[in-house]
């Protein structure tokens, strides 16, 4: 078994050991991009730079980002702690190429990672691909030499992607991890692929156009690789669940709000709002967000209250939440020392709310 923490510094360092320059996690505050509420991919430090507005001395790099998702387009607020994989916060693991290697060099890196590096077997992997990208096609199932029976075509909702309406934008080709027939769901592509059983573990877009506001698709004159993979989805492959709430760092939390709130279920789903909850609340306050009633300040607010109201649901009625944050510090503080600089105005500032 892997833990979260090896696993993050097991997928950094490959990529550093194929040339990527390791670039630190941006703030969950967007720097210049105003159509985001919150960084939620780990692409969007990156967006000027696959536009072209703004040049880096590198061309490939790869980062762990930490991403919310609980506002405007991307919103899993209400499903948090009642579905085995939705967060308000949780960390993406990508790698970058901004006009260097494109399909077949993503995908390798890929593959081997999860095959030779992390063991994953074959037999446990499915791809799909964009229903028209025969490039991606001929590389998985001629050059990867992946079997036919675990892969499969879609259309554009699943496998196209774009920043926008307009903009960048390309197929992209996901890597869905099985997790075995006691698990109900049925591949993607099929009428039961939202059950638990195939879970996308990382998506690999390649961006190859422009797209106009005509809806024209113009090639770009540098095609680039922005891929993403949840570090607790890949958490959960290695430590053999297909719940996310059971894997180490959770369990941990899971533990202590357990003891805080003096709950003796621990598959209570409000222990799992708790814990995931503390982790958003927690770094939105380290990246300068402040409760309050509008904006970033109000999801906020939002998301630490829906927390203490799980709390009052399992009978404790005394601040207990702020007493999480030590815990997280140290599952976490290695990863994000601004985390450990902030942990007593974290702790404040939450007892207050």
């Amino acid at each position: 078994m892997k833990s979260s923490a090896e696993l993050r510094t097991s997928f950094l360092e490959y990529f550093a050991g194929h040339g990527h320059r390791i670039v630190p996690s941006s703030s969950l505050v967007p720097a210049s991009d105003p159509t985001l509420l919150f960084t939620n991919a780990g692409m969007v430090q990156f967006k000027d730079v696959f536009t072209g507005r703004e040049k880096r001395p590198y061309k490939t790099a790869a980062s762990s980002q930490r991403c919310v998702r609980a506002g405007g387009k991307h919103n899993d607020l209400e499903n948090v702690g009642y579905t085995a994989r939705h967060h308000t916060f949780f960390e993406m693991l990508g790698n970058f190429s901004f006009g260097d290697y494109f399909k077949l060099e993503a995908i390798r890196l890929a593959w081997n990672y999860l095959t030779r590096v992390l063991g994953l077997s074959e037999e446990r992997l499915w791809v799909t691909v964009y229903k028209d990208d025969r490039e991606a096609e001929g590389i998985w199932l001629d050059t990867v030499g992946l079997s036919p029976d675990r892969f499969s075509r879609c259309g554009e909702k699943d496998n196209f992607w774009s920043m926008g309406e307009t903009g960048p934008c390309g197929p992209c080709s996901e890597i869905f991890f099985d997790h075995g027939p006691e698990v109900p769901g049925g591949p993607p592509g099929s009428p039961d692929e939202d059950g638990d059983r195939f879970v996308e573990i990382w998506n690999l877009v390649f961006m190859q156009y422009d797209r106009g506001a005509d809806g024209e698709l113009v090639p770009l004159p540098r095609p680039s690789v922005d891929t993403g993979m949840g570090l607790e989805r890949l958490a959960a492959v290695m430590q053999g669940t297909y719940n996310n709430y059971n894997i180490d760092i959770f369990r941990a939390l899971i533990e202590a709000a357990a003891e805080l709130t003096n709950c003796s279920d621990r598959e209570s789903k409000s222990l799992r709002v708790i814990a995931d909850h503390i982790r958003s609340s927690a770094f939105l306050i380290t990246d300068g967000i402040a409760p309050g009633n509008e904006g970033r300040g109000y999801v906020l607010r939002r998301i630490i209250r829906r927390a203490v109201r799980h709390g009052y649901q399992l009978g404790c009625a005394e601040p207990f939440f702020y007493r999480l944050v030590p815990l997280l510090v140290t599952e976490m503080g290695d990863a994000y020392p601004e985390l450990v600089s902030a942990q007593a105005r974290v702790e404040r500032i939450l007892r207050l709310e």
